[in-house]
């Protein structure tokens, strides 16, 4: 079994758990792959780099929801589930903390998981001249100002239709799972993974009549950057990468014809870990009355 590992060396420990992971894995007949950012965190000689094309049974992320979001760009359009352990605060998307790494090991290595298939965005640009940033993400496409505090004016169509116009600091599209993470923060509302549905945000728009729009999930969201364009303007996947729009560019994005593939060991649910993780409905700092 060949499972690729991706991980955040920010996090102390890292070196840690990947000592643990080295010992486990041969007991398991797992070969491990690494991404070349790791070489040096290894404990001892690390192993074989995680190339594009390699072919995977498997991806573990050590980190947080940002080194899961990474490394499902990496394995993007493959079928490549991908088991979350989680170092960090919250990992609403991880499957296990780092202290259980072991029995997800075997819990990988034996099959016995349960598999979320999650949708997510695929991204061009009319009109751009540069390219080279990925074009996929599982949470959400942002294309919204940066520096000085003004905001911008965009324009809205779906499958052709125009919403409107917004005058705004940005516009998030958000796949069901990214409903909890930037579009949450934002006002959008909370939608249940299994949905077939798209979420359109705006952040902090300039008029009390907007507010966010969920659409169906084989939709065409279409948002232009309106002149005058004053402003430098950025279109953002999963918040990790960027790329500066060109004056007139129009960003299309639509649902990816492949799902994302999460690992899920146990019988928590979603509401689950959104009470857990995001302490929904905590009213536990209220007196009894």
């Amino acid at each position: 079994m060949k499972v690729g590992v991706v991980g955040n060396s920010a996090y102390g420990d890292l070196h840690g758990v990947l000592r643990r992971l080295s010992a486990a894995a041969p007991t398991h007949d797992i070969s491990l792959l690494t991404e070349p950012d790791l070489s040096d965190v290894w404990p001892d000689a690390a192993p074989p780099l995680l190339e594009p094309s390699a072919s995977l049974d498997a991806l573990i992320t050590f980190g947080g929801d940002g080194t899961l979001l990474r490394g499902a760009r990496m394995v993007a359009g493959r079928d490549v589930p991908i088991m979350g352990i989680n170092l960090g605060r919250v990992g609403f998307l991880t499957t296990a903390p780092d202290e259980a790494m072991e029995d997800a090991l075997e819990a990988l290595a034996s099959g016995k998981y349960e598999i979320e298939s999650r949708r997510a965005l695929a991204t061009s640009i009319e009109g751009q001249a540069s390219d080279g940033v990925a074009e996929f993400a599982l949470n959400d496409v942002v294309v919204h100002k940066a520096g000085v505090a003004r905001v911008v004016r965009f324009r809205v169509k779906v499958d052709g239709e125009v919403v409107g116009q917004y005058s705004a600091d940005g516009i998030i599209v958000a796949t069901p799972t990214g409903s909890t993470a930037y579009s949450m923060s934002a006002g959008g509302p909370v939608v249940v993974p299994g949905v077939d549905a798209l979420v359109i945000t705006a952040i902090c728009p300039h008029t009390l009549a907007v507010r966010p729009i969920v659409v169906s999930g084989s939709a065409e969201i279409r948002v232009e950057y309106l002149s005058p364009y004053t402003d430098t303007v950025l279109v953002s996947y999963d918040g990790q990468s960027d790329l500066e729009l060109d004056p007139g560019s129009v960003v299309c994005i639509r649902q990816a014809a492949s799902p994302v593939k999460l690992i899920r060991l146990g019988t928590e649910g979603f509401f689950d870990r959104v009470r857990s993780k995001l302490q929904w409905g905590d009213l536990s700092d209220r007196e009894k009355v």
